[in-house]
C-alpha cells in the first residue's frame, strides 16, 4: 500500500510535466504576426535544465523543432513595441488549461535577448553574441515576472532599442521556473528564438555574452530556494542594454552564491512615467518609459502599467 508521503512525492514529481511552456506568437506595436509565424517552436514543450548544453540557446535539441520550421522573418522598426505570447501547448491559448499560458507554481523571472546574425532563418545557432533588452523578476511583495505574465494570458510586452543597427537578429524570449531550483539541476529554462528584421535604428554595438557562457549552476538566480521569505532577487545573466548607456556583460557567477536562506540583490524598482504630450493608447501600445514622449492615457477600459524603468503599456 502506498503511503501518503510517497503519494506526496510522486505528486510533486508529476507536476512539471503538467505544466510546460512555449512562446509561439509575436506582437509588433500591438499588431499579431501569425500564429507560429517566424518563430523556431518545439514538438515539446518543456524545459532545458542544463545551463552547460547548446538547447539553452533557442531550445531544440531534446525538444525535436516542430515541423516545417517557420522561414518567416518578422520585420521590426527599430523602437517597436513587441509582445511575446506563451501558451501551454502549440494549439495556442485554452481557457480550459488551468496550465494555460503555464502552471502558477512555475515562479521565476522572463527576459528578452537579442543577438545580430547574417540569416536570421540559419540553423545554426553557436557562437552568437547576445545581449538583454528586457527583464522582468521579483517585486518587494515576492510577485514574479511569470506571475504577471500570467495574469496578462500568455503575454510579455518590451521595447526593441531604437539605437541598435539594422539587420537581421534572433529574438530569445525566456522564462525560468524556479520551482525546484533548491539545488541544481533544479531550475527550468523555457525558451525559443523569433527571426526578427529591425529596421530603422542606429549605430550601437552592445556590449555581449554567449550561449552557453552566460548562466552558471550556481548563480543565486538559479539554483535558489524560493520557498521563503525573500526581499529581493538576482536575475541571471548581464544587465539590460540601454541606449544611454551601453551595459557591459556580467556574469552572475562572479558573486558566490548566497545560501538559500539568504536575501540576493534585485534591480531598482521602475521609475514613474513622465509627463507626456494629450492623446491615448490603444490596448497593449506603449504609454511610459524614460525615454518615450507619446501619450500616457489609455484608450478605456485600459490603464498604463509599468513593465520596468524603460517601457509602460496600456493593460
Amino acid at each position: 500500500m502506498k503511503t501518503l508521503a510517497s503519494l506526496v512525492a510522486a505528486s510533486a514529481l508529476a507536476a512539471p510535466a503538467f505544466a510546460h511552456t512555449i512562446f509561439q506568437e509575436l506582437y509588433v506595436n500591438g499588431v499579431d504576426q501569425g500564429h507560429l509565424t517566424g518563430i523556431r517552436v518545439p514538438d515539446y514543450d518543456g524545459p532545458i535544465m542544463d545551463v552547460t548544453s547548446k538547447d539553452i540557446i533557442c531550445n531544440g535539441g531534446i525538444n525535436p523543432y516542430h515541423q516545417p520550421i517557420s522561414q518567416a522573418v518578422i520585420p521590426v522598426p527599430a523602437g517597436a513595441s513587441v509582445t511575446a505570447e506563451w501558451h501551454h501547448t502549440l494549439a495556442g491559448a485554452d481557457p480550459s488549461d488551468s496550465a494555460d499560458p503555464v502552471d502558477p507554481s512555475h515562479k521565476g523571472p522572463v527576459m528578452a535577448y537579442l543577438a545580430k546574425v547574417s540569416n536570421a532563418t540559419s540553423l545554426d545557432v553557436t557562437g552568437l553574441g547576445w545581449f538583454k533588452i528586457w527583464e522582468d523578476g521579483m517585486d518587494s511583495s515576492q510577485v514574479w515576472g511569470v506571475d504577471r505574465m500570467i495574469a496578462n494570458k500568455g503575454k510579455v510586452t518590451f521595447q526593441i532599442p531604437d539605437c541598435i543597427e539594422a539587420g537581421q537578429y534572433l529574438l530569445r524570449v525566456e522564462m525560468i521556473a524556479l520551482h525546484g531550483a533548491e539545488s541544481y539541476p533544479g531550475a527550468q529554462f523555457y525558451m525559443e528564438c523569433a527571426q526578427i528584421q529591425i529596421t530603422g535604428g542606429g549605430s550601437k554595438q552592445p556590449a555581449t555574452v554567449s550561449f552557453p557562457g552566460a548562466y552558471h549552476g550556481t548563480d543565486p538566480g538559479i539554483t535558489i530556494n524560493i520557498y521563503q521569505k525573500l526581499s529581493s532577487y538576482t536575475i541571471p545573466g548581464p544587465s539590460v542594454f540601454s541606449c544611454d548607456a551601453s551595459s557591459s556583460p556580467t556574469s552572475p557567477s562572479t558573486t558566490p552564491a548566497p545560501p538559500s536562506s539568504t536575501p540576493v540583490s534585485t534591480p531598482s524598482s521602475p521609475s514613474s512615467t513622465p509627463t507626456s504630450p494629450v492623446g491615448s493608447v490603444p490596448h497593449y501600445g506603449q504609454c511610459g518609459g524614460l525615454t518615450y514622449t507619446g501619450p500616457t492615457a489609455c484608450e478605456t477600459p485600459y490603464s498604463c502599467v509599468v513593465s520596468n524603468e524603460y517601457y509602460s503599456q496600456c493593460l
